[in-house]
């Protein structure tokens, strides 16, 4: 997370003031969650609690605030990924990509104001392929996972699924079927 580290605004040290940055964090995940990327900054500060000059303190721009609230959010997508290593090859790699699934689904209305050419955006996305790689390769050398797809294809694979509309259960029944065609059944998967 080195790359992304380096992208992210630095939290200030006096702990009046890291509340107030981690609370408009938190208030601007929520809002972009409910409003899309365009919501207003004042209701976000509102939310937060702080006034709109704290702010734009902490996030002079608009991109700034959506880039560090992705990038919180693809650190935690990553973590789920680390915490997947623990568990069957198979259901680490299963339960990542649900999770990656309910991100992207969650948060498409932030994805859309970011973008796509940006340093964030890249190293957010390269981020996400560094933290699936292993999990599908562990789930390919323990048989489970066909041998002939990579990150890439997993990734376009669910990004896709992450994008079917309406009842959240058609996207669950969806996946099921993307990771049916992912899974390794042993027979001639050219």
């Amino acid at each position: 997370m080195n790359d992304l580290a380096r992208l992210r605004t630095p939290r200030p040290h006096r702990a009046d003031a890291g509340r107030n940055f981690d609370a408009i964090l938190a208030a601007a995940r929520t809002a972009f969650t409910e409003l899309g990327a365009d919501a207003p900054l004042d209701e976000i500060a509102r939310r937060a609690g702080v006034g709109i000059a704290t702010l734009y303190r902490n996030f002079p721009t608009r991109e700034q605030l959506i880039e560090n609230v992705y990038i919180t959010e693809v650190e935690a997508v990553a973590q789920a990924a680390v915490d997947g290593a623990s568990l069957d090859p198979w259901e680490g790699l299963t339960r990542w990509l649900r999770r990656y699934v309910d991100y992207v689904g969650a948060k498409r209305a932030l994805i859309t104001g970011l973008n796509r050419d940006s340093a964030t955006f890249q190293a957010c996305r390269d981020e996400l392929f560094a933290a699936g790689s292993p999990l599908l390769e562990r789930a390919q050398r323990a048989g489970a996972a066909r041998p002939d797809v990579t990150i890439v294809d997993v990734m376009w694979l669910v990004s896709g699924v992450a994008g079917v509309g309406g009842d959240p259960g058609r996207r669950e029944k969806v996946l099921a079927v993307a990771l049916d065609g992912l899974r390794f059944t042993g027979g001639d998967q050219s």
